[in-house]
């Protein structure tokens, strides 16, 4: 391989060993995509390939991560759209017969498609932090910081005062995505007892219009269940 397909908003170059997705920004790409950057998803991370088309008669070269291989997609839990999705590409019409030609060569270069032990993409980039309804999160790599804003939060969450969690006593992440003017992202620390409200739980924040968009919102809590993982093996190195 060696060769690069540009499509809309992101070139794909077929590298031995893997796939190099990279944002080309301007190009009607979508801001998740922009915000996770260029990514090596080696082709053990994957577990299916195809070759579609749209309905505006466009060619969708769309490959599909082997369950907890990426960590984006793993915290998004099957709620992204097909346009936010960053394993498909959208092609002209014209291109068909090259996609098809990489299409091939992708599903032959596919071994193990069954549920990966640890993650093989590496997670988003840190430092991190988004605006969320009620408060604002950050990610240093470290810990997580919840800093409540006295505007949204709950009578709850600000009597409870602004949190750290670190790293080590994080389990899990729970997102959900801003869909009706609401969402949430979600810590599960070892030891809390969480209410099932996320607006009462200071280890959760809550979206709103404005706030918590996904693009902001799911590479915050890719990079934090990457580095949750990563507390508990060897580092994967990063290409």
């Amino acid at each position: 391989m060696g060769d690069v397909l540009k499509g809309r908003g992101c070139a794909w170059e077929f590298e031995d060993g893997g796939l190099r997705i990279t944002p080309e920004p301007g190009k009607k790409g979508s801001k998740l995509s922009m915000e996770l950057g260029a990514r090596f998803v080696p082709y053990d991370a994957l577990a299916e390939v195809a070759l579609e088309t749209d309905a505006r008669g466009r060619v969708v070269l769309r490959v599909v991560p082997r369950q907890g291989a990426d960590p984006v997609m793993s915290a998004a839990a099957g709620q992204l759209q097909d346009s936010l999705d960053p394993y498909r590409l959208v092609l002209p019409a014209a291109k068909e017969e090259l996609a098809g030609r990489h299409a091939d060569e992708i599903r032959a270069a596919l071994s193990e498609r069954g549920p990966a032990e640890r993650f093989l993409v590496a997670g988003p980039s840190v430092p991190r932090g988004f605006k969320a309804w009620d408060g604002e999160a950050a990610f240093d790599g470290q810990a997580v910081t919840f800093t409540w804003f006295l505007s949204g939060a709950s009578p709850a969450k600000y009597t409870a005062g602004d949190r750290r969690y670190p790293v080590s006593e994080i389990e899990g992440v729970e997102w959900h995505a801003l869909e009706d003017a609401s969402g949430s992202l979600r810590l599960h620390v070892r030891g809390h007892h969480a209410p099932a409200d996320p607006n009462k739980d200071p280890a959760s924040v809550v979206f709103g219009i404005g706030h918590g968009a996904t693009h902001e919102s799911l590479p915050f809590a890719a990079a934090v269940l990457a580095a949750v993982q990563e507390t508990k093996a060897e580092p994967l190195s990063r290409r």
